[in-house]
């Protein structure tokens, strides 16, 4: 088998969360966030960092389910919530705002009066990952979790994959990987919009790092472009 059990199937997305708040299925990445929280980077020396793992979170009645790829060092990892206090953040949270996926287009910290609506937010990895780049086993590791969510968010329509290690996770958790022959399979391309079988609509994007958005890989117009697409497909108003 490509990863261990987890224990019986969890039957809460608040479940879900106690589980990966208490793993340690990963050495290597538990050391590597502790670290981090005690070291601390010097503009956030006065923070008491997270430094465990991060659940995901959002609205249990979502139609639109974000797939990242993990926690930021000095982002999630300090903050506690995924895709808060980092510049990738400020993307996310920019356009679910604009597009009426959240009550704010900032997120600071977890209690910092960010709602989201009709929208939850997950990662293919739930620990900061040295380099930014989890190994494949620590992802098959994390993969249960995010297969339990996928599972219990039974309203999701509309999936957005941030990046390709998202987009194949969100793939395998979801069961199309193993399903879907390697010719059929939803491949990864920024905007790319794919049917599967069961209805929901799986739209990929470039993820929104400083890689991308400093260099103009991804640019303000095509990251909005995906959440206008979202947002269109979901066929709700705002």
């Amino acid at each position: 088998m490509e990863r261990d059990a987890i224990g019986p199937p969890l039957s809460t997305l608040a479940a879900v969360a106690r589980e990966i708040l208490a793993c340690e299925r990963c050495p290597r990445l538990r050391a590597h966030c502790r670290r981090v929280a005690r070291e601390k980077k010097r503009e956030f020396e006065d923070w008491d960092y997270w430094g465990k793992p991060v659940p995901g979170w959002g609205d249990p009645q979502a139609g639109l389910l974000v797939v990242g790829l993990a926690p930021a060092a000095h982002g999630g990892n300090r903050t506690g919530r995924i895709f808060t206090g980092d510049s990738s953040g400020d993307w996310l949270y920019a356009a679910l705002h604009r597009f009426g996926f959240a009550n704010q287009p900032q997120s600071i910290h977890r209690h910092d009066g960010l709602r989201l609506r009709d929208c939850y937010i997950t990662a293919a990895a739930r620990c900061a990952p040295p380099g930014n780049k989890p190994t494949p086993r620590e992802l098959a590791n994390c993969r249960p979790y995010l297969e339990a969510e996928t599972r219990l968010l039974t309203r999701v329509r509309v999936v957005v994959t941030l990046g390709r290690i998202a987009h194949e996770s969100w793939l395998k958790a979801a069961g199309w990987w193993a399903a879907l022959p390697p010719r059929m399979r939803p491949r990864f391309a920024h905007g790319a919009v794919a049917r599967l079988p069961d209805g929901r609509t799986l739209i990929s994007s470039y993820h929104p790092s400083r890689q991308n958005t400093n260099t103009g890989k991804l640019t303000r117009p095509m990251w909005n472009a995906v959440f206008r697409k979202a947002r269109r497909l979901l066929g709700t108003t705002f």
